[in-house]
């Protein structure tokens, strides 16, 4: 891959919400969580794991869990053909120690890291996501048969965008990027 691809692919990848009823084949998810899994983590912790839900009935019970008519939020989350749910898993010894002295919780950090690879994976293979940390995690762990120990951190839509290329409205370099030669 040049150079130059990977920037066109940030400059495509955005947050979609509108997705084609069209099913996303088991290899390609396959593939997109694989980059998830290559990402680096904090003393190598890797501290996720990743429920893929594509049955038809749980991935709608999931949508009501991370959408809410009332506040008008997510309300697109029932179009999406798969649902990948994001945990938070224990940490490994040396990360637990650096969290501790360095007081921050760099799991989270990691998780960020994973979901990067993953959304940019998702584009490359020509799909849309996007990243909803709005959830009732409860709900959705007693769909998924998850723990109460472990934390519910994300639902990741995927599925193919119906969504166009939106314009991006970021800052401007001068205004978050200090040279200091």
């Amino acid at each position: 891959m040049e150079a130059k691809d990977f920037y066109s692919l940030i400059e495509k990848r955005q947050s979609d919400r509108k997705y084609s009823d069209k099913p996303v084949d088991k290899e390609i998810i396959e593939r997109i969580i694989n980059a998830a899994r290559l990402s680096p983590s904090a003393c190598n912790a890797q501290p996720w794991s990743f429920y893929v839900v594509t049955n038809e009935e749980k991935r709608h019970a999931i949508a009501q869990s991370s959408s809410s008519k009332l506040l008008g939020i997510n309300n697109f989350t029932m179009q999406a053909p798969v649902h990948i749910i994001v945990v938070e898993e224990r940490e490994n010894f040396t990360a637990a120690m650096g969290n501790m002295i360095k007081k921050m919780h760099f799991s989270h950090f990691d998780i960020g890291i994973a979901l990067a690879h993953l959304t940019l994976a998702a584009q490359a293979e020509g799909l849309g996501s996007c990243i909803l940390g709005w959830i009732n995690e409860k709900k959705i762990r007693q769909i998924l048969g998850i723990p109460s120990s472990k934390r519910v951190l994300f639902d990741v839509l995927i599925g193919y965008s119906e969504d166009p290329l939106r314009e991006k409205k970021r800052k401007n370099s001068n205004q978050i990027v200090t040279f200091i030669e």
